[in-house]
């Protein structure tokens, strides 16, 4: 059947058997996965992805409200309407192109993106049925990765160049989204990497299992194509100067080097071998391949693995250290799972791979061996108290509650401060006490010329939300370089 006649048919069947209550009545699809005893042992993708029969009937269930709030929730304002309903259609690759007018990375939002806390939340289904949203993230992915395979994949129109250099510090999502929408506008691009491959953050700190490197690596082709410059290997503030890049002729500088800078609990013992922090542990997995015997900088594996957090870092970590052989994977959080700041969709897979969940507990103290390496962790049992400032209750210690528990690697991931090197190397440059470069609302600096944002600013942010700030960075400079 030709697919003009295949897009008919459906669109026949669809009137047919979803319209009025029976639209809002079709239940939300569920995404298809890898068998739980199988990925835990595996870096396959855990996601597989929609089939198109899932994806067109669960685009049937978009109302294409006349005021998307849906949209209000997404911080690089995607037509969300726009392009569920040409998967509706059939015209998947249209489907993608929309997301492209304001996404630089529609693969990488559509895995990884907190879509439950931000446009689905905002979703018709969610705040006036009281239902489960449409699954806008499941859609992107199914579009982008729809576009990505049909050999149709075409970067964005860029307008002519006008002869302005400016430059992006960092690869992570808030450097690439700046990248993306200052070549459309005509400038000429150079996105300066500190480390040996181009992807920050969606690199070295997502594994594998959620978000393959190749997918990234689509996405920054993409933007090769519309003529952003790479340069690898070269870190800002140490290599070249921020003067050395006024003086090759760069009008403008985003800032977007991200929050590398691990935080450890500084209590007796973490200095022991086989405690790091989950920047390392990941770095060395996702980007150094430590997970391979030809690796150079092989990581340590453990048989009884701690990982000290509650977020996706923290989840990453500990689902990660399954994956390298670990027969016991603990996740100690010291206040309760409701509480937990990771997505519930990366909670469900760890347990589903059976991580062991240890809520209510804080680490007081690491002992170790005469060779100096851990072996014991000591756990102090919690209990909630009264809500701190953020909302969230407070964990209390419980007198006496106190047990040690043998384990050979501990990961610490318990948050992460601004990377140092750019503040510090720019005279003039506010920075605020905890580290973060400070901005106005249009993201400028105090150096008028320099703009930044993402981790450098928020001092932690989601991917979404560090591309939200890239394009608003890209509105803003390029306002200022015109003289508006």
């Amino acid at each position: 059947m030709a697919l003009e006649d295949r897009n008919e048919a459906w669109r026949d069947e669809l009137r047919k058997s979803i319209s009025g209550k029976e639209r809002t009545s079709t239940p939300r699809v569920k995404m298809n996965e890898l068998d739980a005893k199988i990925r835990a042992r595996s870096y396959d993708e855990v996601n597989q992805g929609l089939t198109e029969e899932q994806a067109r009937k669960e685009a049937t269930r978009c109302m294409d409200c006349p005021n998307p709030t849906c949209m209000e929730g997404c911080p690089v304002g995607i037509n969300i309407p726009g392009f569920i309903k040409n998967i509706e259609r059939g015209e998947y690759v249209e489907a993608a192109k929309v997301l492209r007018q304001t996404s630089a990375l529609p693969a990488v939002c559509g895995r990884v993106c907190p879509q439950e806390k931000q446009c689905e939340s905002q979703c018709f289904y969610k705040l006036k049925l009281k239902k489960e949203p449409v699954a806008i993230g499941y859609l992107e992915r199914f579009a982008a990765d729809f576009e990505r395979n049909s050999g149709k994949m075409e970067a964005p129109q860029t307008a002519p160049k006008n002869g302005i250099k400016v430059a992006a510090v960092g690869s992570g999502p808030a450097g690439l989204s700046f990248a993306g929408d200052m070549a459309k506008l005509g400038y000429e691009v150079t996105v300066f990497e500190a480390l040996h491959e181009i992807g920050g953050v969606l690199k070295y700190g997502i594994p594998g299992f959620r978000l393959p490197n190749e997918i990234v690596d689509v996405e920054i082709d993409n933007l090769k194509k519309m003529g952003v410059k790479f340069e690898k290997n070269t870190i800002v503030g140490k290599t070249i100067g921020t003067k050395d890049l006024e003086a090759a002729g760069f009008k403008g500088l985003f800032v977007a080097s991200g929050a590398g800078l691990p935080r450890f609990m500084n209590i007796k013992g973490e200095n022991l071998i086989g405690i790091m922090s989950s920047n390392e542990y990941l770095t060395r997995v996702n980007l150094m391949r430590a997970n391979t015997k030809e690796s150079d900088t092989p990581v340590l594996r453990g048989k009884n693995v701690a990982v000290i957090g509650g977020g996706n870092t923290a989840m990453d970590s500990v689902r990660t250290a399954l994956r390298l052989g670990a027969e016991r994977a603990m996740l100690v959080y010291r206040r309760s799972e409701e509480e937990m700041p990771a997505r519930l969709e990366e909670v469900h897979h760890a347990k589903e791979e059976g991580v062991e969940f240890m809520t209510l507990h804080n680490p007081i103290e690491y002992i170790g061996d005469e060779k100096g390496r851990v072996t014991t962790m000591r756990l102090q049992k919690m209990q909630l108290g009264e809500p701190d400032a953020s909302g969230r209750r407070s964990p209390i210690a419980i007198e006496g509650g106190i047990i040690d528990v043998p384990v050979d690697v501990v990961i610490v991931s318990i948050g992460v401060s601004p990377n140092p090197i750019v503040p510090n190397s720019v005279a003039g440059l506010e920075v605020s006490a905890k580290g973060t470069i400070v901005v106005n609302d249009k993201l400028q600096s105090s150096i008028p010329t320099l703009f930044a944002g993402g981790d450098i600013v928020r001092g932690g942010a989601t991917v979404i939300l560090a591309m939200g700030d890239g394009r608003k960075a890209a509105a803003e400079m390029h306002k200022y370089l015109s003289g508006n």
